[in-house]
């Protein structure tokens, strides 16, 4: 079987095939509904998510490591190049530097935490 796959806007041909072929008929499985659970009245609302910043306003770590040292303060204005704060993966240090100009809203993480690649580290104004 031939199907047209999009990923990242560019359009595949694959074949494909089938393992098995499906079974005519009701499925061999039911499901039902779960209960709800209502809180009682009164109860304080569920705490909100945190609003999601735009990616063009973060600074994401490239690698997984500890942080060794902070250099952003919130309030602090920075340009592209700047050190932001310093990562320690496999024994090598690497600076993690500022992608644009702005200012500094909030630093997400501290001395000695431990980073996963693709977690925001700083976010800007």
């Amino acid at each position: 079987m031939k199907l047209k796959v999009t990923v990242d806007g560019k359009t595949y041909e694959v074949d494909v095939e089938v393992a098995e072929e499906p079974q005519p008929g009701p499925a061999s499985y039911m499901t039902q509904p779960a209960p709800v659970r209502v809180p009682a009245s009164g109860a304080p609302p569920p705490p909100l998510a945190p609003t999601p910043v735009g990616d063009d306003k973060v600074c994401r770590s490239p690698i997984s490591g500890i942080v060794v040292k902070v250099s952003a303060q919130p309030g602090q204005s920075i340009q592209p190049g700047d050190i932001l704060l310093v990562l320690e993966a496999m024994k090598m240090e690497t600076n993690i530097t500022a992608p644009m100009a702005g200012k500094v809203s909030a630093v997400k993480v501290a001395a000695g935490d431990n980073v996963q690649s693709g977690q925001v580290v700083v976010e800007c104004e």
